[in-house]
This record gives structure tokens, sequence and C-alpha cells, in this order.
């Protein structure tokens, strides 16, 4: 088992208490904070370069679809989907950040309170999910990763990241963290297992990529990072972007099925 990546925990007591520590963090990121990133837990440069990398790989959706924003945080991502003209939803399970969500979002459609694992919509109800900087504060991300595919409709689109367990930087923190007998602090994520998870679920045309991010004391290298010749070397050395890249996106289609089983409360 990878050191880090801790499905393990699942329903254990050390998973409940992971995840406990998160929502708490969450709740007080919202509760202090007043902007996009703040509220998320993110830095301001974390959140725009994920937001970049998004919208150089998303081909908009036609207008009047239905979309999921599984862990919203701010709405963030609410806004972009909406100005391309689609129908959003987004739940949290932070209220402070819902709260927050509502209060810098009077235009959207709807937020609500959820727990990833148990999304309250009817299945197959979305033609698109996205699910952005919520991994890495769940125990394991099967549960969750098999409910967003059963919120999709054949054919639909899912977008998912995770902190990346192979970056160096990772590895050293965890490193630091095994030696000095410190809790894992975040859990970081094989792409690999998220590609096959994606795949037992139902879903093809999965593809990986990766998120090079630099820390917020050196934002300046970030957009040199994003630059077409940088990223082409990386698309071009796939083992060196495994090494440094602090994140990765993957995207995949939902294959046409007979049924998605489970029926709760409809979005209509």
């Amino acid at each position: 088992m990878l050191p880090g990546v801790i499905p393990f925990y699942g329903e254990s007591p050390l998973g409940a208490q992971f995840e406990d520590r998160w929502r708490s963090r969450f709740e007080e990121f919202a509760e202090l904070s007043d902007d996009d990133a703040g509220i998320a837990g993110w830095s301001a440069t974390g959140l725009d370069a994920r937001l970049r990398r998004f919208l150089s790989l998303w081909k908009p959706a036609a207008a009047g679809g239905r979309w999921l924003d599984a862990g919203c945080g701010a709405g963030t991502y609410t806004r972009v989907l909406l100005r391309h003209g689609l129908s959003v939803f987004g739940f949290d399970y932070s209220l402070p950040t819902i709260r927050k969500a509502v209060a810098r979002n009077v235009d959207a459609t709807a937020f609500t309170v959820a727990d990833i694992r148990r999304i309250p919509f009817r299945p197959g109800s979305f033609d698109g999910v996205l699910c952005f900087g919520v991994t890495q504060a769940l125990a394991d991300s099967r549960p969750a990763v098999q409910e967003l595919a059963l919120q999709l409709r054949s054919g639909g689109e899912i977008w998912i990241d995770g902190l990346n367990v192979w970056c160096v930087v990772h590895a050293y923190e965890l490193l630091r963290r095994n030696l000095s007998g410190r809790p894992i602090h975040l859990r970081y994520e094989s792409p690999a297992r998220v590609k096959r998870m994606l795949k037992e679920c139902g879903f093809t045309d999965v593809r990986l990529y990766w998120m090079p991010i630099v820390p917020a004391r050196s934002r300046a290298l970030q957009r040199v990072i994003e630059a077409g010749a940088v990223d082409r070397l990386l698309r071009a050395m796939p083992f060196l972007a495994k090494l440094i890249s602090h994140a990765f996106i993957v995207h995949a289609t939902k294959r046409p099925s007979r049924g998605d089983g489970r029926e709760v409360a409809s979005v209509s």
C-alpha cells in the first residue's frame, strides 16, 4: 500500500477522525474568510492554477445541461459553469461554506449541504460532474467516486482531481511526518488508482492530466510552468511530470448502461 493513500482507514475510527478534522477545518476556513480561496482552504495561487488548468482542458458543454459541483466550496466553479449557460447544483458538507457560497452567488440555481457519499439527487440526473479539492479530505475516495458515477447519465462526463502521491515534495512531507510520529494531514492519491476506480464504475476514455503548482511564495513562477513549452515537455516526459506535479486531474465519460438502481430526490 502506498504511504499516504490510506484507503484502509475506510469506516474505521481513524478514518472518521481524519474526516472529522477536515470538516472542522473547512467550517473554520469559511467562518474566517471572505474570498473564494480562503473559504475553500486554498492559497489564491493554488485555486487560480487549478481553475486555469480546468478551463484549458474543458470543452464547454451544451447550454442547458445539468451539472453537479461536488464539494463546491465558495462556488468558484459553479460560476464558471453558469456563465456557459448550464444549470448547476452545488453541495458541500460544511454549512458555513454553503452559506458563503449562497451569499457570493446570488444568481446561482441551488446550493445544499450534503455528504458526497450520499448525494440527495435521483441517479442519472446530471450531464456533468466536477469534484475538485475533495479527495484529499476523505479517508477513502472510492465511495465518493461510486456515488458520483451514480449521479451521471449515460454519456455524462466527470472531472475529478487529487493530490499526487508520487510528487517528491509530498513524499518528503510524508517521510517527515512518519519519522516524527505525526499523523497524516492530507490524503495523497495515486492517479492510477483513480483511473482504475473510474473504469470499474463504468467510465471510458479515462484521461490523466498533470498539474504542477508552485508554493504561494513563488507564485510568479506559476505562469512560467503553465507555458506551452513546459506543458509539452511534461507530456513528453510523463515520469518527470509524475515527480514534480503537485496534483492531477482525471476526466472520463460514463458509458451507456441499463440503469442506475437507487432513486432518491429529483433535482427537478
